[in-house]
């Protein structure tokens, strides 16, 4: 019996979807009694978010210059 041998053991090259990176999105998560504001931020794609927490009017800076699309409205 003779094992498959293949001279090039690299992976096929995986092709992933586009991106806009001009998109950028927010989904507020929680408000608490102190003032923060925790949501999630996403550029291009909604679903790969990280999780942040800021205070409500740095929230707010941060989505105006970022020119969020509220997910959570």
């Amino acid at each position: 019996m003779q094992a498959d041998h293949n001279p090039d053991p690299s992976p096929a090259p995986v092709t992933l979807p586009g991106v806009d990176t001009t998109q950028r999105f927010v989904r507020v998560t929680g408000r608490f009694g102190n003032g923060l504001v925790a949501f999630e931020f996403s550029i291009g794609w909604p679903e790969l978010a990280v999780e942040l927490l800021l205070p409500e009017p740095a929230f707010a800076a941060f989505c105006a210059a970022n020119r969020v699309q509220r997910l959570d409205a």
